[in-house]
């Protein structure tokens, strides 16, 4: 959670990328490369993000260090974001990754909608197939390797910006790729304007169960909400809704608890 000068920076950041207009997949692929660069030079992210160096020099030296390796876009990005204040040193390297998050949402264009779905279902199968999840958690085989695998498996049936954020995934700045999924799913949602929840329910719901579900969340909580159902064949009734950090359980199996512990008191 970004607090302070971080979060403002992260805000104003991300409002500078929305005005842009270059290539947004491309914008994406770049920041990730920043960001990765950051967390595995921790002498430069310190001094980019050290408050008592001048803005102007922090930005010169980006220039230095990145120059033609990115457009002009992108790293003029970059020089914006080391001139801000930042909370923490780590804070710079998470928020433009973020920022390449929310490029390559936009490189989807209309189709942005479908990429937290998407995401979903890579993390389904890597969570229902040991042997990838074991090869993605291997630290012995490099993000490039991971990242081929992962094409060979997902890059005929994913999104182009999906397939980027799936083989972001997989450089493990995250910890497990499954938790990197699903951070990459909120994002994703977030910058469609939308909020997402996750509905567990014992079979598929129906069109008309997903939209009258979808607008009653979206009266609660005052947005728009993107639903994704998982299928748990647990659930013996009713279904179970995580949205952020508020869980609304109207599972049979959660009431009969329920009932028990008040017979129980």
């Amino acid at each position: 959670m970004l607090r302070g000068a971080s979060a403002e920076a992260h805000a104003e950041l991300a409002s500078e990328l929305e005005g842009s207009r270059d290539d947004a997949e491309k914008l994406g692929e770049e920041l990730f490369g920043v960001a990765a660069l950051l967390r595995g030079e921790p002498a430069l992210r310190r001094i980019v993000t050290d408050a008592s160096v001048e803005p102007e020099a922090k930005a010169a030296l980006v220039g230095d260090v990145f120059g033609g390796a990115l457009n002009d876009t992108t790293l003029k990005l970059v020089r914006s974001a080391v001139q801000r204040r930042w909370t923490a040193s780590n804070d710079l390297a998470d928020v433009i990754e973020e920022l390449g998050v929310l490029a390559a949402v936009r490189s989807a264009g209309n189709d942005g909608n479908k990429i937290s779905d998407e995401l979903f279902e890579v993390r389904r199968v890597v969570d229902q197939t040991p042997g990838l999840r074991t090869a993605l958690s291997d630290p012995s085989r490099s993000a490039e390797d991971k990242g081929g695998l992962l094409r060979s498996l997902f890059g005929a049936k994913l999104l182009p910006a999906t397939m980027l954020l799936v083989e972001q995934a997989a450089t493990g700045t995250h910890g497990a790729i499954d938790q990197a999924l699903e951070d990459f799913q909120h994002s994703a949602v977030q910058a469609i304007g939308e909020k997402l929840a996750t509905v567990h329910a014992a079979q598929e719901l129906s069109d008309d169960a997903r939209r009258r579900l979808a607008v009653a969340l979206g009266a609660h909580y005052d947005t728009a909400i993107h639903l994704l159902v998982a299928v748990d064949p647990e659930i013996v009734g009713g279904v179970r809704v995580e949205i952020g950090d508020d869980v609304i359980d109207g599972t049979v199996a959660s009431k009969l608890e329920d009932a028990q512990r008040r017979l129980a008191g």
